[in-house]
């Protein structure tokens, strides 16, 4: 069980995030704090009344009628009019937000701030479970410096640290063989929110076989499910929703747009901000189809390897620890990711927890990846980076001026791909002991009597 100190050190961090949340959105008076939820709001309630949410000037017009108003400070009113009215969201997120979406504005960020604290510290515990109990002590400044530092992810109300913690607890779920039927509605929530997060956890499970890949199935049946419910719900408001928000994406990710990885970026100054591959590697060419290409080709082929591991080894509990640390930190670098994102980089907790009670030199190399892949995707750490490099100038005409450049204002893809290659190594070498094998055995004899029942 996990003791009421360690609880109370988790909750103790996560309401400092929340508190500070807090006072960061008091003090913006002059427009909207919340820009990445209120974009969710603020669709659901143009579908809501009839209004197509993916068309700029109609979001924008109901923003408007609704009392929305952006801030007039110089960074703020360049993006978050991009980030809200341009929406990227997909239906089913949209569909999902409605019950917020009845709300008020005030009250509906509130609760949306609470329901995502909330579940961030219930999946900081459920790690415990999910073996981070061999070493508490990883665990709790692990777990806890993370939820320590969400002020951003709760200021901006990203869907990602609702997504993350469905999709931890579904592991969970899955792994103990406990309420298989809520990690598969869990898990498919969390698919139709944010599938670039969730989507390779899901493909875990699906290539372990036997228990582990009819939940899968399950829960991309409940995830069609729910896709088609969200189809009909937008058809009437927006029957050409896909070409809309693929023409919208492009607009986020042209040159110079905010989400542009290039050094020609809208936030190129923003240490951290974007952490896939395409950011390091933009730093050498600030070309699309070089940087889009050798992104997907890195990791798409180390995901590869991953899925050929996975389909070849036996499954156990302690692999899917191994193997779900390397996808956590592999599948946020071939295609775009933000620092929120890295929030799933909790499910490596228990691998390095476990890597840690074996001892030798792997488990130094675990918790200094681990621990330097958590510090630099959290927020404190990122305004530190930020103050310090501020000013700094890198001519990146050179080699080494490049790879400076690449190292101090770029270096989230580079940690995560080296924390990616170490699990991903550790657990191409690893063999289930016996005692585990049988330990799971028994498990799934118990299950396949308990559903013969």
């Amino acid at each position: 069980m996990i003791g009421s100190k360690r609880i109370a050190v988790l909750l103790l961090c996560v309401c400092i995030s929340a508190w500070w949340s807090h006072e960061i959105r008091r003090c913006i008076r002059d427009g909207i704090s919340m820009a990445d939820f209120s974009a969710i709001y603020y669709g659901a309630r143009c579908v809501m009344q009839h209004k197509d949410p993916y068309d700029a000037n109609t979001f924008l017009r109901e923003f408007r009628a609704e009392g929305g108003r952006f801030p007039t400070n110089s960074t703020a009113s360049k993006v978050d009019p991009i980030i809200v009215t341009n929406c990227i969201n997909l239906p089913t997120a949209l569909l999902l937000t409605t019950p917020f979406a009845m709300l008020p504005w005030g009250v509906a960020q509130t609760l949306w701030m609470v329901l995502t604290a909330g579940l961030l510290a219930m999946a900081a515990c459920f790690l415990w479970d999910l073996g981070a109990k061999a070493a508490p002590i990883v665990w709790v400044c692990l777990a806890g410096f993370l939820l320590a530092n969400c002020e951003q992810l709760l200021v901006l109300g990203n869907s990602a640290g609702i997504a993350v913690s469905l999709c931890v607890v579904a592991a969970w779920c899955f792994l103990r063989e406990r309420y298989a039927m809520t990690g598969v509605f869990l898990l498919a929530i969390s698919l139709v929110l944010k599938p670039q997060d969730a989507g390779f956890v899901w493909l875990y499970f699906l290539l372990a076989g036997g228990a582990l890949r009819k939940r899968a199935l399950q829960t991309l049946a409940v995830a069609g499910i729910l896709g088609l419910f969200a189809a009909i719900w937008i058809a009437p408001s927006s029957p050409h929703w896909i070409q809309e928000l693929h023409r919208n994406l492009a607009v986020g990710s042209a040159r110079g747009a905010i989400n542009d990885p290039g050094l020609t970026g809208a936030m190129e100054k923003s240490v951290g901000k974007i952490i896939d591959m395409q950011a390091a590697l933009s730093v050498f060419r600030n070309a699309p189809r070089f940087y889009n290409f050798v992104s997907y080709l890195i990791g798409g082929f180390l995901i590869l390897i991953w899925s050929i591991a996975v389909l070849k080894k036996r499954s156990s509990r302690e692999g899917a620890r191994l193997a779900l640390a390397a996808i956590s930190a592999l599948s946020l670098l071939p295609v775009y990711h933000r620092t929120h994102d890295a929030k799933l980089l909790m499910l490596a907790i228990p691998a390095c927890a476990m890597l840690w009670t074996e001892g030798g030199p792997r488990r130094w190399i675990a918790l200094a990846l681990t621990s330097v892949g958590i510090l630099l995707t959290s927020d404190i750490p990122i305004a530190f980076l930020l103050v310090c490099t501020r000013n700094l100038s890198l001519s990146t005409s050179t080699v080494t001026g490049k790879v400076m450049t690449m190292i101090l204002l770029r270096p989230i893809p580079l940690v995560l791909l080296a924390t990616g290659c170490f699990y991903l190594w550790v657990y191409a070498h690893y063999s289930p002991s016996p005692a585990g094998l049988v330990r799971q055995h028994d498990a799934a004899n118990r299950t396949a009597i308990a559903a013969a029942k």
